[in-house]
């Protein structure tokens, strides 16, 4: 069987290989080469299903998605669905540097990281759509931290952890990663649709 992931994100595509691993047994896991669909959902949840249902429409293929961001309490959930482009580029370093400075001196630092995965699967008499939640609990630190990890991993405090996520080793963050924690539960209440 094939399975497209549904993602340009080289980090993201290699994150997912190694999350989900012996899951996939059997299972040949594709990037997705095709246009990028318009993320206009107000949700996670919706931008994941966008992704998945564009890219399952594109290849023919049961297609895995997912949509994830940062979410800070005292920015009223900020920057969330815009994550990837909160500065206005999707430059890494400049989206934290914006979000470092929106938070200011605030002392209220607590965060989560939050994914939406989603699995698309067209049959002949259309599609199935499933679509699950994993949310990474944390704080923002005053100034990013560690050479690993991608996005506002380093200036993520993970909750019970005295490092950054991007201290973290690749192995450790994804046993424990809002993405890990989103695919997990969409493979366990819907793995055997992919069998």
């Amino acid at each position: 069987m094939r399975l497209v992931l549904a993602t340009h994100n080289l980090h993201k595509v290699g994150e997912l290989r190694d999350i989900l691993g012996a899951a996939l047994a059997g299972i040949e896991l594709i990037a997705y080469d095709g246009p990028e669909p318009v993320e206009d959902g107000a949700t996670f949840e919706a931008n994941a299903l966008i992704k998945a249902r564009a890219a399952s429409a594109y290849t023919g293929l049961p297609a895995l998605a997912d949509d994830s961001g940062i979410c800070v309490d005292a920015l009223g959930g900020a920057p969330g669905i815009h994550s990837a482009r909160y500065s206005g580029t999707r430059v890494d370093a400049e989206n934290v540097a914006k979000l470092l400075q929106d938070l200011g001196i605030e002392t209220n630092r607590a965060a989560q990281f939050v994914c939406a995965a989603a699995l698309v699967i067209p049959d002949e008499t259309g599609t199935s759509e499933f679509v699950e939640r994993g949310t990474w609990h944390g704080t923002v630190l005053h100034e990013p931290i560690g050479a690993h990890g991608f996005g506002y991993d380093p200036i993520f405090k993970p909750a019970g952890l005295s490092v950054s996520s991007a201290e973290l080793r690749a192995d450790e963050k994804n046993a424990i990663s809002h993405r890990k924690l989103a695919f997990s539960a969409l493979l366990a209440a819907r793995g055997e649709l992919l069998r």
